[in-house]
Formats: C-alpha cells, sequence, structure tokens
C-alpha cells in the first residue's frame, strides 16, 4: 500500500500542505474543526510523518532519542520516567532504546536515530563502551549538529552536557553514618568496579574511613562480577571469615544477599549489622528488613537531562552555551536495615 504523504491529505481537503502541517501539529492557527477532521483522517488511514523529509526541512522533529543500558536496573526506570515527564510536558515524544550494555547495540542505534528521526539525545553509557574506551560515535553524532546530554555513566572526553550523582561524597557520607551508629567493620560490595561511578563510589569509601582513622582491609572490598548472579555463594565464606559488622553495596541485588546471609549466619539487622544500598529501588522497599538506601533521584536526574536537552534544542541565539555537568545530591533514606542515630 501507497504510504499516505501531506500531500495527499491536502488533495482529499483541498487545502494547502502548509495548512495540513498546522493541523497536525495542533496549531493554534487552525480552526479545530479542520484541524479534527484532518487528524481524524490521517488516523484513520494510518498517516506516518516522514522524519527524513521533516529533518531536511526544519531540522526539528519534536523527538527525543533515549538510550538506556539497562531497564532491569529500577534506577533507569526512575530515569526514563522523569524525562518522559518532561518531553510531554514540554511538546517532545521520546523513542527509547535498550542497549544491553553493549558496545555495538550502542553504536547501531546511534547511527538509526541520526538519519533525522530525531533531535538529540540522553542516554548512559553502555558497560561494554566504558570498558572499550571508545566514544567516536557520540563525537561524529555532536559534530554533525545533534546535541548530546549524558547522564550517571558519562565519558569525560566528550563535550556535551551531563547529569550525574555525587557518588565520591555520598558514599564518603554514608560511612560516616555507619561509623556513628557505632559500626567500625564496614564492607564494600561493587558490581560497578570497572565503571567511573564504582570507582568514585570505592573512593569515597576510602575516604570516610580515613576520615574516622579506620584502617583499610583490602579483604571488606569485595568487587563481583555482575554477570555472576549468585552472590549469595560469594559472600558467605567472606562474611565468615571475616570481621564485619556493616556493608556498603553499590546495588540493592548485592546489598540484600549479604542481608540474607548475614541473617543466616547469625546477625541481627539492625541490632548488631547494618546493610546500605545505592539506588532506592522496589527491592529496597519491599526487602526484609527494608533496606536503608543512597537515593540517586533518578527521576529529577531524567527530568534535568531533559530540561537540558530541550533548552539546548530551542535556544536560537547564535552563540551557544558551553556544555556543563550539572550534580545531582543524593540523600540517605533511613529504613530498618540500620540503626537510628541518636543525637
Amino acid at each position: 500500500m501507497k504510504r499516505l504523504t501531506i500531500k495527499d491529505i491536502a488533495k482529499e481537503f483541498n487545502v494547502s500542505i502548509s495548512t495540513v502541517s498546522k493541523a497536525l501539529n495542533d496549531s493554534y492557527e487552525i480552526s479545530v474543526s479542520t484541524k479534527e477532521k484532518i487528524q481524524k483522517y490521517a488516523k484513520t488511514n494510518n498517516y506516518k510523518p516522514n522524519f527524513n523529509a521533516l529533518s531536511l526541512k526544519n531540522r526539528q522533529t519534536k523527538t527525543i532519542g533515549i538510550i538506556i543500558p539497562n531497564m532491569l536496573n529500577y534506577f533507569f526506570a526512575q530515569v526514563f520516567n522523569g524525562i518522559e515527564k518532561v518531553a510531554n510536558e514540554r511538546g517532545y515524544k521520546i523513542i527509547s532504546c535498550i542497549s544491553n550494555e553493549s558496545f555495538t547495540k550502542e553504536v547501531e542505534t546511534i547511527e538509526m536515530l541520526s538519519n533525522g528521526s530525531i533531535d538529540g539525545f540522553i542516554l548512559s553509557l553502555a558497560e561494554e563502551t566504558v570498558s572499550k574506551n571508545e566514544f567516536g560515535h557520540f563525537k561524529e553524532v555532536i559534530d554533525n549538529g545533534t546535541p548530546i546530554v549524558m547522564f550517571d555513566r558519562v565519558a569525560d572526553s566528550i563535550k556535551c552536557d551531563k547529569v550525574v550523582t555525587d557518588n565520591f561524597d555520598s558514599a564518603r557520607s554514608t560511612v560516616s553514618y555507619l561509623v556513628k551508629s557505632g559500626h567500625k567493620n564496614i564492607a564494600f560490595i561493587s558490581t560497578i568496579s570497572n565503571l567511573e561511578i564504582g570507582k568514585r563510589r570505592q573512593l569515597g569509601y576510602l575516604k570516610g574511613l580515613e576520615d574516622h582513622q579506620i584502617k583499610v582491609e583490602k579483604n571488606l572490598i569485595i568487587n563481583i562480577d555482575d554477570d555472576y548472579k549468585n552472590y549469595e555463594a560469594i559472600l558467605e565464606p567472606i562474611l565468615k571469615n571475616n570481621k564485619i559488622d556493616s556493608v556498603i553495596a553499590t546495588d540493592e541485588s548485592s546489598a540484600i544477599a549479604a542481608m540474607k546471609v548475614a541473617i543466616k549466619q547469625g546477625h541481627k539487622i539492625p541490632e548488631n549489622f547494618s546493610v546500605i544500598s545505592f539506588s532506592n529501588g522496589i527491592l529496597a522497599r519491599h526487602s526484609s528488613p527494608r533496606m536503608t538506601t543512597v537515593s540517586q533521584h533518578g527521576e529529577i536526574m531524567g527530568a534535568t537531562a531533559a530540561e537540558k536537552l530541550i533548552n539546548r534544542l530551542e535556544d536560537k541565539s547564535e552563540i551557544k552555551k558551553e556544555p556543563e555537568t550539572i550534580v545531582i545530591k543524593t540523600d540517605l533514606v533511613e529504613r530498618n536495615s540500620t540503626k537510628k542515630i541518636l543525637l
């Protein structure tokens, strides 16, 4: 079947192409009755806009491309919600894609959407992209005039707007919180040690220990490959053979595994063993006991990234603002896996 075009719709209603375009974009310049007729006809006949034609004409599709590494991670789902909310409010549509932590899929997605389908990208780097340290596909897109806003996992070498979490400071202050709760043997579990955010959190952990003159025990820094899902099997001998009274984990799954192992080995939570996880997701809120978390405010991060990109897209000034990095502050959400600090 021949694809319906704006020209076909204009011929059907004996109006100009410009009138059809404005009606489809819900312009106030067109009467309500005309808009309704044209929009109904377009929907009934499965009209789809030609993004390439739109791009060639005015370089604007009012569509944003979103690339998320992993939708199973609740944090990324929160970010997506924040992006979608702002995009809707500002009159933009979104095309969402998942890289599944694959460099190749990320490159293919960038190439597919850079054909005029979208005006700009909001994305977080795939794990494989970080490990390869290959960011040329982003530079090429930016050089061709398509802006990018990176969030959470970012490439320092790419000149674009970024929205990140205060990973170092939040890990450092979490250590202080545990020390003030009476803990001294604090373990650090990371499933993202190969990512910059994981490295920053570990550095913050080490600085927190230094702040309180606590000796670093290498056995208490536990790096787990995220592909290995049986965290309990790894943690059981570590918790059994080392003096540990609390845990900071970079993700909820490993934190819950640590909590289960601690309980199995006779610890009482939070009386003599505390657990804190980064991310404030569904698992933490429904774990037993409910888990204290470092909230990264995913929705705020997503909303901030969307506002930043749309503001840049709609900036008509000749001299563009330099890219900036916005830091989202975290909060500690206290629940039942830690003792309350008595001031």
